[in-house]
């Protein structure tokens, strides 16, 4: 390649990069997550009135087992197909929450796993399979703060790609055909267990 055609290539090469960069850069800007609960009350979400698990104090949702360890799921009254999620969770002890999502059900786990005993929170769970290796959020225990604060949560879902960042550090990508259906998203008190946890400023927004 002549050195004038070289110069050429890379200034167009340079260009088209930029031009990427910038649009992504737009895009990002003009997603906007708006707040799916009002920090007041449990309006836009389905749930028994009272509801025995669910309440609302200091701009904070708290969900708490009842007596029985019946356990229990909030749902948004919004369905969601491709969506951005943010919020903020804590807990102490030990809680098995997660957020629902999509059709057929997968969830982000929070907490413990009945099932296997051990923390997996920012994993995925898919049903029977279990936690698919592939969704496992490994170095999840590296980005949490430590046990009572605020963690930071993002979870994507974009097409048959499920992202997850915890505290600003991505810490699961998982992509599986199988959960294309809109759905609620939905907020676990499970079973069995006495358990508590809060959250807010939860914030979402359709892709």
């Amino acid at each position: 390649m002549k050195p004038r055609s070289l110069v050429l290539f890379f200034a167009l090469f340079l260009s088209a990069a930029l031009g990427s960069s910038v649009g992504r850069a737009e895009a990002a800007a003009e997603l906007k997550l708006a707040p799916i609960f009002n920090g007041k009350d449990l309006s836009g979400w389905k749930a028994a009135a009272p509801s025995p698990f669910w309440r609302v104090e200091d701009g904070v949702l708290i969900g708490e087992s009842d007596v029985k360890l019946t356990g229990n799921m909030l749902w948004s009254e919004k369905e969601y197909g491709d969506f951005v999620l943010e919020f903020d969770v804590r807990w102490t002890g030990e809680i098995d929450s997660g957020i629902e999502l999509r059709k057929p059900s997968m969830q982000l786990q929070l907490g413990v796993s009945r099932s296997l005993k051990r923390d997996m929170t920012g994993s995925f769970y898919v049903g029977k399979p279990g936690y698919p290796e592939a969704g496992q959020a490994k170095d999840a225990a590296k980005f949490m703060k430590p046990e009572g604060q605020w963690n930071s949560f993002r979870l994507e879902a974009k097409g048959p790609t499920f992202t997850v960042w915890i505290n600003g550090h991505e810490a699961a990508h998982y992509t599986d055909e199988k959960f294309a259906g809109t759905a609620p998203l939905g907020l676990q008190i499970h079973g069995g267990l006495k358990m508590k946890v809060e959250y807010r400023n939860l914030r979402a927004a359709a892709l």
